[in-house]
Parts: C-alpha cells; sequence; structure tokens
C-alpha cells in the first residue's frame, strides 16, 4: 500500500480549501454509507480506501478483500462517521478503487488468456503507468496475476535503444555490470544478431521488442544454437493486447509485458451511498 500521507496527497489535490460544499451544507453529522459495485469482477484499492475513511474519522464495519472476486451489486465496504469526512474522501476513494480494479481486471485477462494455452509465460507491467499511482498500478497488476516487473528506474538496470544510440552494447553491459555485481542486465533488443551479441556481452535478460512472432522464434532458435539459452530470460513487449498476446506464447518466452495492462485502464464501475444519518 502507499504511505498514508501519499494518500492524503490525493485528498489535498481534491480539496485544497476543503469540501466547500459539504462545509456550506451539512452540520455536524455521522452517517451511514455504503460502496457497491455495477459491474462483476475482481476488486482493489479497498486498503486505501479504507485508510482514507479511517483518517477523517470514519469506522470502516466491513469490507470484501482486494483481489476477491463480486457479482454487480455487491456491498464491498459498508462505514459508517462524520459525513463531511465521508464526502470529503468519497471520490478520491472511489477513483482509487475503480483504477485499481481496472488495472487487475485487465491483468487478470491476459493472465487467463495465457494460462488457457497451459503457456508457462508470464503477464508484466510496465512503467506505462499513471504518474503519483504506480505503487497503486503496480500492486493492482499483482492482485490480478500479473508481474509487476521493475517499479521505478532506481529498481533495475534495462538497457534500451536510447542508452544504445550513445554508447555501444558491449560498452553498455560492461559498465552496468561494473556499476552494479547483484543486479540482473537487461537488454532492449530488436535484432537476432544483437540479441546473440548481448548474451555473450553478459546481458541476463533480453527484451524483445517490437518484434514479430517469427522473429521471435528466429532469437530463440539463433541464441540456442550459440549455446546462450540457459542462463537467458526472455520477456516479449510491444503493441501487445488481446488480440495478438497468443501468437507470443512461444515456448522459450517467459514472460511478456505490455504496457496496457495500465495505460488504457477502463474504470471499474463502483458508487458509495449515504443510507441514513445516525
Amino acid at each position: 500500500m502507499h504511505s498514508l500521507e501519499h494518500l492524503l496527497s490525493f485528498i489535498r489535490e481534491d480539496a485544497p480549501y476543503g469540501d466547500i460544499t459539504s462545509e456550506a451544507v451539512i452540520g455536524d453529522i455521522r452517517c451511514h454509507a455504503f460502496i457497491s459495485t455495477r459491474e462483476p469482477g475482481l476488486v482493489a484499492g479497498l486498503e486505501e480506501a479504507a485508510a482514507l475513511f479511517s483518517y477523517f474519522g470514519a469506522t470502516i464495519l466491513n469490507q470484501s478483500h482486494d483481489g476477491c472476486e463480486v457479482a454487480a451489486g455487491t456491498t464491498i465496504m459498508s462505514l459508517e462517521g462524520p459525513a463531511r469526512g465521508i464526502l470529503l474522501v468519497e471520490r478520491t476513494a472511489l477513483n482509487i478503487i475503480g483504477r485499481m480494479s481496472g488495472v487487475a481486471n485487465r491483468t487478470r485477462l491476459l493472465a487467463s488468456l495465457l494460462a488457457s494455452t497451459g503457456a508457462t509465460t508470464r503477464i508484466a507491467a510496465t512503467r506505462k503507468t499513471s504518474p503519483g499511482m504506480r505503487l497503486l498500478d503496480k500492486k493492482a497488476v499483482l492482485l490480478g496475476g500479473g508481474d509487476p516487473h521493475r517499479i521505478n528506474l532506481s529498481d533495475g538496470i534495462l538497457i534500451k535503444d536510447n542508452h544504445l544510440a550513445l554508447v555501444s552494447l558491449e560498452s553498455a553491459i560492461m559498465r552496468a555490470k561494473q556499476r552494479s555485481l547483484y543486479r540482473k542486465i537487461e537488454v532492449e533488443i530488436s535484432t537476432p544478431a544483437n540479441a546473440v551479441a548481448a548474451a555473450k556481452a553478459g546481458a541476463d535478460i533480453l527484451l524483445l521488442d517490437n518484434m514479430t512472432p517469427d522473429l521471435v522464434r528466429e532469437t530463440l532458435a539463433l541464441c540456442t544454437k550459440h549455446g546462450l539459452r540457459d542462463h537467458l530470460t526472455i520477456e516479449v513487449s510491444g503493441s501487445i493486447d488481446e488480440t495478438n498476446l497468443l501468437l507470443y506464447a512461444i515456448p522459450g518466452v517467459d514472460r511478456i509485458s505490455a504496457g496496457t495492462l495500465t495505460h488504457s485502464v477502463r474504470n471499474f464501475d463502483v458508487s458509495l451511498e449515504i443510507t441514513h444519518k445516525l
């Protein structure tokens, strides 16, 4: 979960000078409220929503578990407390639940497609996340059965094409290994020949970027031919979604990273209703 302070920054963004409507219209009263789903699916973000409601004085009476499957019309959280506090948090909490549930459901869709083939290939996220929401996006990917991949630029070494526009492949891998002896070195690859060169230079993970399925097979075969396959992790990426995912579930591909898990999320539909005053 995000730190509480980070979650509170979302409230400050939404109400920098307070909720002037509730402050003008509602007195110092308490109420009962619930959050329910308008569609079936996985739910996520309840832990974060509960933390915000609790901070502003509400008591969580009941809540579903993050990552559980629910039907449309399910009450996933019920609470009571100061009406002003609940209304202050309402939209931020629903936005968090809606986005995280959307990411979790999309991840589960792609993970289930891969699993249906019997392939051991895993679906993974990318850094194509919404600023400020990255940890929540990555947590949602995990809840949906995916791999979060590296969290940020400080988390893992990934030598990409723009690095290689400035320094040679062999030099980049050598410098990366000199900088860190305990981190694996991943390199973005665009041709089978570069895959072999990177593996020979000491890369641990090859990211086959924007290759056709046939080119992926050619790359795997070439690495095997040179006796390089055993120590390599193979990742495939580049405009992959549910329409072409299974074309890349090729024996030898360890993971498929897809920006679609997080960069074009359809929010899961949830709502909050206040039922009565206390």
